[in-house]
C-alpha cells in the first residue's frame, strides 16, 4: 500500500478561472532551502504557470518563501523553476500551447514518494459569463443534494 500524497499548496483560482482539459504529473528542480521551506508549507501558487522555451518547461511566478534558518544560502522566492518532463510530453504540451488560448497551469504542489511534484493542468480561460454559469449549476446541484438529504430524514 502507497502513502497518501502529502499536499503542501493549491491553486483554487485556477478551477474558477480556467476549464481544465487534462492534467500532467512534474518533477521540480530546487534548492535544498526550497525544499526546507515546502516541508513547512510555505508556498504559493497564485500567480504562477508554465512555460516552455525551447526543450524545457519552467514554472514562473511560484513564490517559495525563504527558509528561516537558511541565512545566506537561502533562495530566491520568485527565481523560474525547471519542470522535470519527457521530452516526448514537453513536445505533446507545446503542440497543444500553441492552440489558441491554452495554457499550462499548475494546479497543485505536493510530496509524492519524498519528492516534490506539481500537477499541471492543460487550461483554457473561462469568460465571466462562463463563470458565473459554472456557479449557478454548482449552487443548483448543491440545492437538489440537500433537498434529496431532508426528503431521506422525513
Amino acid at each position: 500500500m502507497t502513502a497518501p500524497d502529502k499536499a503542501i499548496a493549491a491553486n483554487r483560482k485556477a478551477y474558477h478561472a480556467f476549464e481544465i482539459l487534462e492534467t500532467h504529473e512534474a518533477g521540480l528542480v530546487l534548492r535544498g532551502t526550497e525544499v526546507k521551506a515546502l516541508r513547512e508549507g510555505r508556498a504559493d501558487l497564485k500567480e504562477s504557470y508554465a512555460r516552455i522555451e525551447g526543450n524545457e518547461a519552467w514554472l514562473v511566478g511560484c513564490h517559495i518563501s525563504p527558509y528561516a534558518q537558511g541565512k545566506r544560502a537561502n533562495h530566491d522566492p520568485l527565481r523560474p523553476r525547471k519542470l522535470l518532463l519527457h521530452r516526448g510530453e514537453i513536445a505533446r504540451l507545446l503542440g497543444r500551447v500553441m492552440e489558441k488560448g491554452l495554457t499550462l497551469v499548475p494546479l497543485r504542489l505536493y510530496f509524492k514518494s519524498g519528492r516534490v511534484k506539481v500537477e499541471l493542468g492543460l487550461a483554457r480561460g473561462r469568460k465571466t459569463l462562463d463563470k458565473r454559469q459554472v456557479i449557478r449549476e454548482r449552487e443548483e446541484r448543491r440545492e437538489m443534494d440537500r433537498a434529496l438529504r431532508e426528503r431521506r430524514r422525513s
